[in-house]
């Protein structure tokens, strides 16, 4: 049973008693959200991991993506990367591995995380057709479906499957004028095998047998925005926005079934485009949760898009964006670094935190409270305690230390708060 059919029939799982106390959230009302489809809890039948909610109401979580490519396959690496993820304050992972043993590199991610853990199973089929049949194209639906459900049984959370690229929609792609056209790289696998076999996508075709497989194991389903714009030139354009509007459909197909569902959102958008996006979102899609990439806000800096995309994201989390997908120094680049996850995650969590004082969440206020007091009171260790990033907080205070212990380096025996304190 999934935790959305529990909470359409009043049963509280105790998932849902954990996060209503961990978010501080009526839970009557949480079990409300569920049963809507408004919050999802990611937890796999077969999986035991920490119950995490995602949507209306709730903190604004994090995702960290990691995972090996064909060019760097080092399984103990990956692990490292999770397990840092998870240090500094991921609430999910997503393994979104393409290069060596898929299912052994899967299982060890599984087995090191406490988390959630997602994945997007195209990028499997279209590994295994390609070294099968030599190219990625000759995939079938037989082996579409045998990949899902085997990762269902697995224990993976969620699954991020791109079931809103169409046929028709594929074939206005073409005449739109994109500059980047597909971007996402599941999304170009399935349209790829639609333009080289004159078929219908499987995923769409045949979504009421998916949301079968995912009902069994209680897999949340994110609805991958395949036609998202790779670049602000081709941002909230017809074909991101007609994808958008199947995948309202499919939300609703979703609910009547019982299957836990989300939807993706635009990787590269212009501040000042990012509130409508979040708002039609929300309005065709009915409230599902909704999972961002960044967005990205400018195009121009390789090397700093986590920060362009923390500014997009601080942004959508303020305007309604549930689920920040991180994005690393290494985006667009090279497959990302131990220290790259950890500045990626910890610049998302910065954002995510700013989005819910925005919103007036309790719990993101109540840190800034005890944050103001430490600083009131010079209590560094408490400061180092509520921080994102305590660790180099408290390395950088220590590089260049106060003669004055209360005081940083910046002002010393100038420090406003110590002259204040001779005032009171």
């Amino acid at each position: 049973m999934t935790q959305m059919i529990s909470a359409k029939r009043g049963e509280v799982t105790e998932e849902m008693k954990i996060i209503a106390k961990e978010e501080k959230i009526e839970l009557e009302k949480l079990v409300r959200y569920v049963a809507k489809g408004y919050v999802v809890i990611p937890k796999n039948v077969n999986r035991e991991c920490k119950p995490v909610g995602i949507g209306k109401g709730l903190r604004t979580k994090v995702n960290a993506n990691i995972g090996t490519s064909p060019d760097l396959v080092d399984i103990n690496l990956e692990i490292e990367k999770a397990k840092v993820a998870e240090k500094y304050g991921a609430d999910t992972i997503m393994d979104l591995s393409t290069g060596g043993d898929l299912k052994e590199i899967r299982k060890a991610i599984l087995n090191n995380s406490k988390l959630p853990v997602g994945t997007v199973p195209i990028y499997e089929v279209g590994k295994i057709a390609k070294e099968k049949y030599g190219r990625v194209v000759d995939m079938d639906e037989d082996l579409i479906f045998k990949v899902i459900e085997n990762q269902a049984k697995e224990g993976v959370d969620f699954m991020t499957l791109h079931c809103g690229i169409t046929k028709e929609s594929v074939e206005r792609l073409k005449k739109s004028g994109r500059v980047l056209g597909i971007v996402s790289r599941g999304g170009s696998f399935l349209a790829a095998y639609i333009v080289h076999n004159n078929e219908e996508n499987p995923l769409y075709k045949n979504y009421d047998y998916l949301l079968d497989i995912l009902k069994e194991y209680d897999v949340t389903i994110s609805l991958g925005d395949g036609m998202r714009p790779g670049c602000l030139l081709d941002n909230t354009d017809r074909a991101q926005i007609e994808e958008l509007i199947i995948l309202g459909e499919l939300v609703e197909r979703a609910r009547e079934k019982g299957v836990q569902c989300m939807v993706e959102g635009p990787g590269h958008v212009p501040i000042n485009n990012i509130e409508a996006n979040i708002r039609i979102q929300k309005s065709v899609c009915k409230n599902a949760p909704f999972y961002v990439l960044g967005p990205v806000v400018t195009d121009i800096a390789p090397g700093y898009d986590h920060i362009t995309a923390a500014i997009g994201g601080a942004l959508a989390g303020y305007y309604g964006a549930d689920f920040l997908c991180y994005v690393t120094p290494a985006e667009h680049l090279r497959l990302p670094t131990v220290e790259d996850v950890k500045e990626g995650v910890i610049v998302t969590k910065i954002a995510a935190q700013a989005a819910d004082v925005a919103k007036g969440n309790k719990i993101a206020w109540e840190l800034e409270k005890r944050m103001a007091y430490a600083r009131r009171n010079q209590d560094w260790e408490e400061m180092f305690k509520i921080a994102i990033d305590g660790e180099k907080a408290k390395r950088m205070r220590e590089e260049i230390p106060s003669k004055d212990e209360k005081a940083c380096s910046i002002c010393g025996e100038y420090c406003a708060l110590l002259l204040a304190k001779k005032l009171d």
